[in-house]
């Protein structure tokens, strides 16, 4: 599609197209990067619903299907679906908490119960995006810099785990072993990025993670034994999981997660038509939300749960400088693949954890980077900017730092703010508001936060001054070196 500027034609940077190579390169680049965080959620709520190691490999490849599915309706579109950016879907986050609650409650439902709350929940998702499409005024760089930097940092506890080993279970966790690996993957990623050509540099993170997995195969720390383990092809079941059920409790407290989700994806669609370059508009942002509603509401089918964008690639955008969103569709197509052809998901899972956690420390550190350059482009003379920026940011932090800061709030609050991303999003949201749009009240001789105010002189001070007068050390001399008195000002 092209854009047009001052009657000129011009490519948008998401619709560039690269070679087939380029698109299976740069798209499993995508998907490795992703792996980790689509294949938690499924193997978490599989373990607490007490399902068996088979039934949760089922849960894994139905959730890498679907989000494949999700990926290439995000970025390719349909009419009313998709906003056609690079944006990477995959099982949320979000609602981990949420899902385990009910698979463990006493009359929860189990999994039928979580499939079936995810399915109403999501549909109502998608009768309410026409109101969150309409929000993009509302996010301004100061609010989309805030969230941009506080989903850098609420992702660097997830690269941190993965260098340690990303099992606080296992014994070698934490170890010398493991940190080093990690370590050894960073400065392959710096080394390709400073002394690679164009095309090595961009890859840099790919060919990392190849450099240190061998090398982990060499000193013993990956194990491809079970690849082979396993049918290599099974189609994802319909309702293999039992058909959903629909429990009011569950519904509601999936509603939560639902708004949640649309927060945080409105947030990641901002991020990356930020970090490309390109317009994002309010009818492309309910595209979006509407693709994201939509792979969720069908996802159940299949065996998986509420799918949103993935701010890990939002970081590999940035790093890469590759925006075509046909990269991404590409990526898509991987993960469907490797859920239709388990033995290529049991590959890539053997990617050790510290070689993960290595270039992730990159990727999520240049999320973050990304939200501060952003802010530099905000005003903060004379408004409350400043201190919108540091409440929002810490209060994004306060789920990072201490994870049990809500334990004892109502689950609802708890659920929509136990996410770093959505309070820090909330909180600039609402004090933008606040401070910028509902100016009413606001004073005209602003708090001490205030990063800086006008330089104002008075036309009677400058009146008195001659030719050749200057300042030196805080004194004011004439052209002859002679100090001339300066009176103090009376208040």
């Amino acid at each position: 599609m092209l854009a047009t500027i001052d009657g000129a034609q011009k490519e948008r940077p998401e619709d560039v197209r690269l070679g087939l190579g380029s698109n299976l390169a740069f798209g499993f680049q995508h998907v490795l990067t992703m792996y980790g965080g689509i294949v938690a959620v499924p193997l978490i709520v599989g373990q607490a619903a007490g399902l068996p190691p088979a039934e949760i490999g089922l849960l894994i490849t139905a959730s890498l299907f679907a989000g494949g599915l999700a990926t290439i309706l995000q970025t390719m579109g349909i009419p009313f679906f998709g906003c056609r950016l690079p944006l990477v879907q995959g099982v949320s986050f979000a609602g981990v908490a949420t899902m385990v609650a009910i698979v463990t409650s006493r009359d929860g439902g189990g999994l039928p119960a979580v499939l079936g709350a995810v399915m109403a929940a999501a549909f109502a998702g998608l009768l309410v995006t026409p109101v969150f499409s309409r929000i993009i005024r509302f996010f301004p760089p100061l609010v989309t810099g805030i969230v941009i930097t506080t989903i850098g940092l609420t992702l660097m506890p997830v690269a941190a785990r993965w260098a340690m080993g990303g099992n606080p279970k296992a014994a070698d966790f934490g170890s010398m072993g493991n940190v080093g690996l990690a370590a050894v993957t960073l400065v392959t990623v710096l080394l390709l990025s400073k002394l690679g050509s164009a095309a090595i540099s961009r890859l840099s993170i790919l060919l990392a993670m190849a450099i240190g997995t061998a090398i982990a195969v060499v000193l013993g720390m990956a194990d491809f034994s079970k690849v082979a383990t396993g049918p290599f092809v099974a189609l994802p079941s319909i309702f293999h999981f039992g058909w959903p059920t629909f429990n009011v409790a569950a519904i509601v407290s999936m509603a939560i997660v639902i708004i949640v989700t649309l927060v945080e994806t409105s947030a990641d669609i901002l991020a990356v038509g930020e970090i490309i370059g390109t317009k994002v508009d309010s009818r492309r942002l309910g595209d979006g939300l509407r693709a994201d509603m939509l792979s969720s509401t069908i996802a159940p089918v299949f065996g998986s749960f509420t799918q949103s964008a993935f701010a890990q690639n939002v970081g590999l955008l940035a790093v890469t400088g590759v925006t075509s969103r046909f990269v991404v569709a590409t990526g898509g197509l991987i993960l469907v693949t490797l859920g239709v052809l388990p033995v290529m998901g049991r590959v890539v899972a053997a990617v050790p954890p510290s070689v993960l956690g290595g270039a992730g420390i990159v990727l999520f550190g240049t999320v973050a980077a990304s939200g501060i350059r952003s802010l530099s482009k905000v005003d903060y003379t004379n408004n409350m900017n400043l201190i919108i920026v540091a409440t929002s940011i810490g209060f994004g932090i306060i789920p990072i730092a201490a994870p049990q800061f809500y334990e004892h709030f109502p689950a609802w609050f708890a659920t929509i703010f136990h996410s770093g991303i959505s309070s820090a999003a909330i909180m600039a949201i609402v004090l933008n508001l606040l401070f910028n749009h509902l100016r009413v009240g606001n004073s005209d001789q602003q708090s001490v936060f205030v990063a800086g105010t006008e330089r104002i002189i008075r036309y009677q001070d400058i009146a008195v001054l001659h030719d050749g007068d200057y300042f030196l050390n805080g004194k004011l001399y004439d052209q002859n070196g002679n100090e001339v008195p300066v009176m103090a000002h009376a208040h």
